[in-house]
């Protein structure tokens, strides 16, 4: 009888083995956070599986209420900043570069501001940076940022057309190297 389980159980693990064997990584997110991310976003997370994003609004440039269900249909780079940030700071031209290489391929970066102190602070950053693609917004209250669980500055959550969050980068990056384009173009553009 021991014999008879241990060979039902040995049988059960190859078994077991062959399935994932064959199946291979359960999704192109599990492949890329095992490896094929490129090196430039080495702090890149997979979520696995993708989870939709809550219902939560933020502010335009005019003070008009968003949110993401706005663009839907449309893969969303969503980045979490300030002013008093420094790497933050150094990331927004290169995210106002990298929005202007990817939106004809149906994605939007979109990068709320964290601050508190009103929508001029946010409108003169934008002018002394020449941000030229990139929409002023802001989460004064920081209802976005709490819903989504950032819990640091920069954060940049990846969002698929169907408004579920498919990764999220906690940390700066160089957002318009070639190579970090490309990732996004193959992760986020609508299929």
């Amino acid at each position: 009888m021991p014999r008879l389980i241990g060979l039902i159980v040995s049988l059960a693990f190859i078994s077991l083995v062959l399935i994932l064997a064959i199946s291979g990584p359960h999704s192109t997110l599990e492949a890329q956070n095992t490896g094929l991310a490129p090196k430039d976003l080495h702090n890149f997370k997979a979520t696995i599986p993708p989870k939709p994003v809550p219902k939560v609004a933020f502010l335009d440039g005019t003070g008009q209420n968003r949110s993401l269900k706005d663009y839907q249909g449309r893969g969303v780079v969503l980045n979490f900043w300030a002013t008093w940030c420094g790497p933050c700071v150094r990331e927004m031209p290169q995210l106002d570069r990298l929005n202007a290489l990817i939106r004809g391929h149906g994605i939007d970066v979109l990068t709320l501001s964290e601050d508190r102190d009103g929508a001029s602070l946010v409108q003169k950053f934008f002018q002394i940076n020449e941000l030229k693609t990139l929409p002023p917004l802001r989460d004064p209250q920081g209802r976005v940022m709490r819903r989504l669980s950032v819990r640091g500055l920069p954060t940049t959550i990846l969002i698929d057309s169907h408004g579920r969050e498919v990764g999220r980068v906690v940390g700066p990056v160089e957002w318009d190297k070639p190579d970090v384009v490309a990732f996004i173009r193959r992760l986020l553009s609508p299929k």
